[in-house]
């Protein structure tokens, strides 16, 4: 069974449907199809609020950012995740 503590804002994402994406350091087996329970996490009381949802892992790239860029480059901008739709389904 694999958790991972969410913090609030990202975790109400999930549950309404508007994060279908997430970025987590690759420190842990993970597979296409595996399942994992989000924990819902108060980052300011730094306590777990009660709250779970589990999510199947519908497709699964590992990559190494410092393969694409330098660390002072990542330091400084960051990156982007990016969720992306055809340009005909945007406008309907």
């Amino acid at each position: 069974m694999i958790e991972k503590k969410t913090w609030m804002p990202f975790f109400q994402w999930m549950k309404m449907g508007r994060k279908k994406m997430e970025l987590r350091i690759a420190d842990f087996p993970l597979e296409e199809g595996d399942t994992i329970t989000f924990r819902e996490y108060d980052q300011f009381l730094k306590v777990y609020t009660g709250r779970t949802l589990k999510k199947r892992v519908k497709t699964l790239f590992k990559i190494r950012l410092t393969d694409f860029n330098t660390i002072e480059e990542i330091k400084k901008h960051g990156h982007y995740l990016m969720e992306l739709e055809d340009e005909e389904e945007a406008v309907k």
